[in-house]
C-alpha cells in the first residue's frame, strides 16, 4: 500500500515542480520584459528632454538676440533725439555749457547723447513688459505712422519749449504740460504709460537738478529749483515717446512672451 501511494504521489510532485519551473521562467520573462520596458522609457525620457533643453536654449538665444536689437534701435533714436533737441537748447539759450564743451562738434557734452540713448532704450524695453505684466496689451494706434507722429510732436514740444514766448515761465509750463498731456492721450492712453511717464519725468528731473546743482551745467532763468519749471513735461512726453517705439518694435518681434521673462 505504501508503495503505490507513493508511486500515486510521484506524477503530482513532478507536475508541481513542472508547474513551478514554468512559472519561475514566465516570471523570469516578465522580469526581464519589464526592465526592458522601462530602460527604453528611461531612454526615451532622456531623448525628450535633451530635444526640450535644446530648443529652449535656442529659443532664449533667439530672444535675447531680439532683445538687443531692440536695445540697439531704442538707444540710437535716443541718441539722434538728444543731439538734435540738445542743440536746439543751447542755440536758444535756454541751457549753458562751459566754454570747451561750446567749442565742441555739437556744442554738447559728450555723455548727453549716450545717457539719453541709455534712457530711452530701457524706458522702451520697460512699456511692453510692464504691459504683458499687467495683462493689458496696448493695441491703440499700433502702426508706425502713429509712431512717427508721436516723435514728431514730442520734437515739436521741444521746439516750443525754446522758441515760444510768454510773460512767466509758469504759463509756458503750463503750456507744456497740456501739450504732453495731450500727447499721452492722442497716442497712449494707458496707465502703464502714464505712470512710466510721471516715473521717468520724476526721476530725470532729479538726475538733472543733481547734474546742475554740482556745476555741469546750468540753466539761464531756473525757476524749478535749479532747472525751468517745464523740464518734467520734456522729460514725461519724451518717456511716452520712447515706450510707444518700445511698444511698435515689441509688436514687430516674432516673440511677444521674452518680456515677461526677462522682468519677471
Amino acid at each position: 500500500m505504501g508503495y503505490k501511494a507513493l508511486k500515486c504521489q510521484m506524477p503530482r510532485l513532478e507536475e508541481h515542480c513542472w508547474r513551478r519551473s514554468c512559472t519561475s521562467r514566465v516570471e523570469s520573462k516578465n522580469y526581464y520584459r519589464e526592465n526592458w520596458v522601462a530602460s527604453k522609457a528611461e531612454e526615451m525620457m532622456s531623448i525628450i528632454t535633451s530635444v526640450l533643453s535644446n530648443v529652449y536654449g535656442s529659443l532664449h538665444s533667439v530672444q535675447t538676440a531680439n532683445l538687443i536689437r531692440r536695445g540697439l534701435v531704442l538707444f540710437t533714436v535716443g541718441v539722434f533725439l538728444a543731439l538734435v533737441l540738445n542743440l536746439l537748447q543751447v542755440q536758444r539759450n535756454v541751457t549753458l555749457f562751459p566754454e570747451e564743451v561750446m567749442a565742441t562738434l555739437f556744442s554738447s557734452a559728450w555723455w548727453i547723447p549716450p545717457c539719453c540713448g541709455t534712457a530711452a532704450a530701457v524706458v522702451g524695453l520697460l512699456y511692453p513688459c510692464i504691459d504683458s505684466h499687467l495683462g493689458e496689451p496696448h493695441k491703440f494706434k499700433r502702426e508706425w505712422a502713429s509712431v512717427m507722429r508721436c516723435i514728431a510732436v514730442f520734437v515739436g514740444i521741444n521746439h516750443a519749449s525754446a522758441k515760444l514766448d510768454f510773460a512767466n515761465n509758469v504759463q509756458l509750463s503750463l503750456t507744456l504740460a497740456a501739450l504732453s498731456l495731450g500727447l499721452w492721450w492722442t497716442f497712449d492712453r494707458s496707465r502703464s504709460g502714464f505712470g512710466l511717464g510721471i516715473g521717468t519725468a520724476f526721476l530725470a528731473t532729479v538726475i538733472t537738478q543733481l547734474l546742475v546743482y554740482n556745476g555741469v551745467y546750468q540753466y539761464t532763468y531756473p525757476d524749478f529749483l535749479y532747472v525751468r519749471s517745464w523740464l518734467p513735461c520734456i522729460f514725461f512726453s519724451g518717456g511716452v515717446t520712447a515706450g510707444n517705439i518700445g511698444r511698435q518694435l515689441a509688436m514687430v518681434s516674432p516673440h511677444m512672451s521674452e518680456c515677461s521673462d526677462w522682468m519677471f
